[in-house]
């Protein structure tokens, strides 16, 4: 028998999912369960007014499943906004897979996952994320249509993080523009947190122009892999935030600028991939504003992985991609005009030009 504290305490969990899904306006998540498998995945599909929903499956090993849900949450909302500040007919949409993709991920557990993504008929579309690969796109191709990020050899774009990296270049390139009135990166110094894919790209692009390039990352092969490759100078993850540098680029998981970290900042601009950089974005932009630090909105420069996915579904073309991933360049500097003319956050410019477009209005 059931006690009724048991119904309660199950009836509080309930309350307290739908009142994060609703807080943010989510129109569909899903729960996938195999037991087959183990697979215990979230889709979350934010807003579908501008098209259908994309974004990547992430997998991840968090501490608990509400870690999980709240992660799905927030980055598919990100993914509205990203869509639609880049004039892209897309909604947003995100999944995450909970377990340690270097120990528990397999074909059929992806395969799994797959089946998941086709019973949502087309209102998501996945793509590869944070511990997921374009081998495992492969992976859900042979389950559902609604997959993007395909091997080259399939037709399909193959990996994004390099032109998610040269969108977050041209966003730092027009922070810089902003800030010391050119937008050479040569003599800058730059930490870069983080240099999985993304991050790895993001240092070539800048070593190439001859920036001076401090890096870190919890994962010490990449790190040394990265450090030896571009001769980039590896630094304790303690150290990342009072480092004296021009440009902090957070390019592993969000939240890093919170209160703490924002007081110990010495940068002049923050220009990085990571998702969701901000703790509170209402609370921490205004921080990062009035300690005069030029902050490029994650979710506008982070955007050219979405641009180099979405191309796929038209027919894909490299040259095409990057060329729209270039014109970040040109918003960046639109939203930091806005930002200026009427005394706001640039993540506050940014999202009322992509609510714009979502909502008309």
């Amino acid at each position: 028998m059931i006690e009724v504290k048991e119904i309660k305490k199950s009836e509080a969990t309930a309350n307290s999912i739908f009142s994060q899904i609703t807080s943010m306006k989510h129109e569909q998540v899903v729960f996938c369960y195999d037991h087959e498998t183990g697979l215990k995945a979230i889709i979350a599909i934010h807003n579908t007014n501008l098209g259908p929903s994309l974004g990547g499956t992430r997998m991840w090993k968090y501490d608990n499943e509400n870690d999980a849900l709240t992660d799905v949450l927030r980055l598919s909302r990100g993914m509205t906004y990203k869509a639609a500040i880049s004039g892209l007919n897309l909604g947003g949409g995100k999944a995450v897979i909970i377990g340690d993709s270097r120990k528990d991920k397999n074909e059929a557990l992806i395969r799994s996952f797959g089946r998941y993504v086709n019973s949502l008929s087309g209102r998501y579309i996945t793509a590869e994320d944070v511990g997921t690969s374009t081998k495992d796109m492969e992976y859900i191709a042979k389950e559902t249509k609604h997959v993007t990020g395909l091997p080259v050899a399939m037709g399909g774009s193959g990996d994004p993080s390099p032109v998610t990296a040269y969108g977050v270049y041209m966003g730092m390139k027009a922070s810089a523009k902003e800030c010391w009135g050119n937008d050479s990166m040569n003599g800058k110094k730059v930490v870069v947190q983080g240099v999985g894919h993304v991050g790895e790209s993001l240092v070539k692009f800048l070593t190439e122009e001859g920036a001076k390039v401090y890096v870190t990352d919890i994962n010490q092969d990449a790190l040394n892999h990265v450090a030896s490759e571009f001769k980039a100078e590896i630094i304790n993850p303690e150290k990342v935030y009072a480092m004296d540098v021009d440009v902090y680029a957070p390019c592993a998981l969000g939240a890093t600028l919170n209160t703490a970290t924002i007081n110990q900042l010495k940068c002049a601009i923050v220009a990085g991939s990571a998702n969701n950089q901000l703790a509170d974005e209402d609370v921490h932009g205004k921080m990062l504003m009035e300690k005069g630090i030029l902050y490029a909105p994650d979710f506008l420069i982070n955007a050219g992985g979405l641009i180099n996915v979405y191309s796929e579904l038209k027919g894909y073309n490299h040259a095409d991609a990057m060329k729209q991933t270039e014109h970040i360049y040109d918003v960046t500097l639109d939203i930091f005009k806005k930002s200026k003319a009427e005394k706001i956050t640039t993540q506050q410019a940014a999202m009322q030009i992509a609510e714009k477009r979502i909502y008309g209005k």
